[in-house]
Order: structure tokens, then sequence, then C-alpha cells
């Protein structure tokens, strides 16, 4: 089997879906030239009232009728070449088909004249398209074989060792027998053929090159996130060692192993442990988001929505009631069916949803909390009457650290990880989620937000660990 393959693009998946497209490309185009070659040869016959010998017509409609069958035979198989190295791939399909192209322009310009054709300039045209996708070795001996054929067909015309189809009516003196215009007509042809090649060739290269430099830095971004969510693990997990054994001790103290407690003692060291709990779920909430970048690893399990939502309302009563924000959750599903997924992560995705439509609201807002159906899944609406997000910036609103314009000259907290953390939690189990603003909840004041998760019932995890 032919290499044609340069060993940069071995795995290049970017190099493999261009050569892909130009070879559906190719097929596309060669009906259009199918049909433009018809309609040369009605304006050559009735417009510009030149003339075709029986022999000419008889050759010129086999060559369209092969053109458009072997087409039609690339475009059946365009699917079937793989993009593997050392077997026949796109690049060969790319090469067989120029191959044949190129042989039907030389029976096409030999059959219009020759030297004195018109079409002879479809040569340079096909092999500027072929330096775009063949290797430079290979494309510069097919233009060397071309050039050689070319002139060798004019030599031959010259010296009559084969017949001259001239077209009668475009050219009055026949050209083909004029031995300095041969010569001169034949090195300027190989000089466009060649520098065609030579320049199309380099800067497809260099563009090649330039892609794949691109993918490479973006290959090194991705293995420096790994690093980073390696690095962020590492840290929680050392953060993580004395908050555990700090809530060892408050647990000992308060359990009076080691003597009575005074009653006002007893009380704040029970707040404490209360927040060494909730620090310890933090790190934990932590370590899984991060383990879910980076391993992408979901535990799936039956979850409750409204047993989460019940948990994470708990959480955030507090805020609630300091904000005197009307609170309300309502259920109109008929189908009970428990979803699959991973309940940590799910949680974590509601309680950034919901943490922010409590932190980006006024005094005495309204929060709803909507599940419903939808066909074989759930619905999940968290509107608000807050300060909604600004119509240019929605697009934006789920990239990492990005912060609507609105909250950033106020005191409103936050890394803008959040929404992009909810983003990728949701689709990782299957499901999409869309925002609105203003929300039907809001005023021209206020115009509110409302976020709206869909997730499947039944989503399933290639390689889980299903639990209960």
């Amino acid at each position: 089997m032919m290499i044609l393959v340069p060993s940069w693009a071995h795995n290049y998946d970017a190099f493999w879906d261009e050569i892909k497209k130009r070879n559906f490309w190719f097929i596309k185009l060669r009906y259009g030239a199918a049909l433009m070659l018809i309609v040369f040869l009605l304006v050559a016959e009735f417009i510009l009232r030149a003339s075709f010998s029986p022999v000419q017509i008889r050759a010129l409609i086999v060559i369209t009728l092969s053109i458009l069958i072997y087409n039609i035979i690339f475009q059946s198989m365009r699917h079937s070449p793989k993009c593997v190295p050392g077997k026949f791939n796109q690049l060969h399909f790319s090469f067989l088909q120029i191959l044949l192209d190129l042989t039907a322009l030389g029976l096409l310009v030999y059959y219009t004249g020759g030297i004195e054709s018109p079409l002879y300039m479809l040569f340079v045209f096909h092999m500027i398209i072929g330096s775009l996708i063949l290797p430079g070795r290979v494309i510069y001996i097919i233009a060397v074989v071309i050039v050689v054929g070319f002139c060798s067909l004019v030599y031959l015309e010259f010296l009559k060792v084969i017949p001259h189809y001239a077209v009668s009516g475009l050219i009055f003196e026949p050209i083909y027998s004029n031995a300095h215009y041969a010569l001169a007509f034949a090195t300027v042809f190989a000089f466009v053929m060649l520098m065609s090649v030579i320049l199309a060739n380099r800067i497809a290269h260099q563009l090649y090159k330039i892609e794949q430099d691109l993918v490479e830095s973006f290959d090194k971004l991705a293995e420096a996130e790994v690093e980073k969510q390696k690095y962020i693990m590492g840290i929680v997990h050392e953060i993580k060692s004395p908050l555990v054994a700090l809530h060892s001790y408050l647990e000992i103290i308060l359990q009076k192993i080691i003597g009575p407690l005074d009653s006002k003692v007893e009380a704040k060291l029970l707040r404490a442990k209360i927040r060494s709990d909730e620090a310890i779920q933090l790190t934990n909430n932590v370590l899984k988001v991060s383990k879910l970048k980076l391993l992408d690893e979901v535990t799936l399990q039956t979850m409750d929505f409204r047993e989460i939502l019940y948990a994470v309302y708990k959480k955030m009563k507090v805020n609630i009631q300091a904000k005197n924000i009307d609170y309300k959750f309502s259920d109109s599903r008929h189908n009970k069916t428990p979803v699959l997924g991973d309940k940590l992560l799910i949680e974590i995705a509601l309680s950034n949803l919901i943490g922010n439509a409590i932190k980006y609201n006024d005094d005495k807002g309204i929060i709803e909390v909507k599940l419903s159906d939808v066909q074989d899944g759930i619905n999940l609406e968290v509107v608000d009457n807050g300060i909604g997000i600004p119509q240019e910036e929605m697009p934006k609103i789920f990239k990492d650290f990005f912060r609507a314009s609105n909250i950033k000259d106020k005191t409103y907290e936050g890394s803008g990880l959040g929404l992009s953390i909810v983003k990728q939690i949701v689709e990782r189990h299957g499901g999409s989620i869309k925002v609105e603003s203003p929300s039907r909840l809001g005023s021209e004041k206020n115009p509110g937000a409302s976020f709206t998760i869909t997730l499947p019932y039944n989503f399933k995890e290639k390689n889980d660990h299903t639990g209960e």
C-alpha cells in the first residue's frame, strides 16, 4: 500500500476531517464539471460555430459518461475508506480520484485540440486542488508526469506520429505544427504547473502545521487542567485531614468521655461540630467535582428529587429566612419514577442554582422551584425575580470564571465557576440546561432569571459504579 500519510498527521483528527470534506467536495465539483463540459460543447457548437468530427463527438460523450459513472461510484463508497494510516484510507481515496480526473482531462484535452484546446488550464486547477490534499513528494511526481505527458503529446502531434484533432472554428491557423510556439507553450506550461503546485502545497502544509500546533496547544491546556485538578484534590485532601481530626476531638468532648461540660460551653462546641460537619461536606464536594473533571467519574444510584431538594432547602433555610424570601415548591409530576444519577453531584448542582437565586435576589423576593414530567425524564425549574442576566451575556454564563456585568459592581461574592459546574454535571448525566431572563416572575426593576434542567430517568453510564 502506497504511504501517503505524513507522520505528523497520523493522530491528527482535524487533518482527517478536512480530507473527508475535500473528498466530498471533489465529488460535488465533478458533477458540475460534467455539466460544464456539456455546456462547453453546446456553446462551441451553436454559439461559436465550432464543429467536431464524429470521432471527437463519440470520444467526448464516452469521456463525459465515464466521469459521471465513476463519480457515482465514488459517491457511494465515500464513507468506506477509514482514516487509518497503513491501510486504504481517505488520502488513497483522494489520490484515486485525482488520477482518474487527470486521465479524463488528458483525453479531453487531446480530443479538443491538444495544444490548441482551451481546456488545458484545468490541469493547473486540478493540481492546485491536489496540492491542498496530497503530500508534497506525491503531488510533485504527478505534476512532473503531467508536464512530461502533455509535452510528449504536443511533440508527437508536431511529428504527426499521432493524429491531431482540431476544433474547427476556434482556431483558423493551426499552431500545433509551429515549432517555436509549441516550445514556448510547453515551457510556460511546465513553469506555471510546477510553481503552482510548489506554492499551493507549501501553503497547505503550513496551514496544516499551524492547525496541528493549535491542537497540541489545546492538548497541553487539557494536561494542565488535569494537573490543576490533581493539585486541587491534593490540597483539599490535606485540608480535610485536620478537619476530620478536629471533628473527632469535638465528638469525644461532646460525648463527655473526658468529663462533664458546662451547658454554655456544650452549646458552643455543638455549633462548632455542626460547622466542622459542613466543612467536611464542602471538602468532599470539592473532591467529588474535581474527580468528575479529572476522571469523568459518576456513581449511579436512584435519586428522589424531592428528597434532594428538601436537603438543599434545609441548608439554605437560614439565608432564605434572613432575606424574607417567599420560597415556593411544587411537584406536578404524575410519574414519580426515580432518576438514575450521582446524588451528590446533582445536589451540588441544585445547591448552586438555588443558592444563586437567593444570593442575587432582594429582600422579600420570590423563588419558585417546580418539578414536572417530560417524556422519559424529569424537568426542574428554578425561577426568581432577582437582578436577572443581561441579554447579550446569556451565551457566556456557563463558561468558567464568567460573572455577569450587573453583579461585578455589587457586593456579591463568587468565583464564576458555579454555573459552569452545574452545566458539566447536568450534561454528564445526559441532560440539558437552559436559561431565560427576564423570567415569568420578573419586573422592569428586577427581571429575574429562570433555569430549567431536564434529565432522563434512565441515563446509562458506560463504566458506572452503581450503588444504592
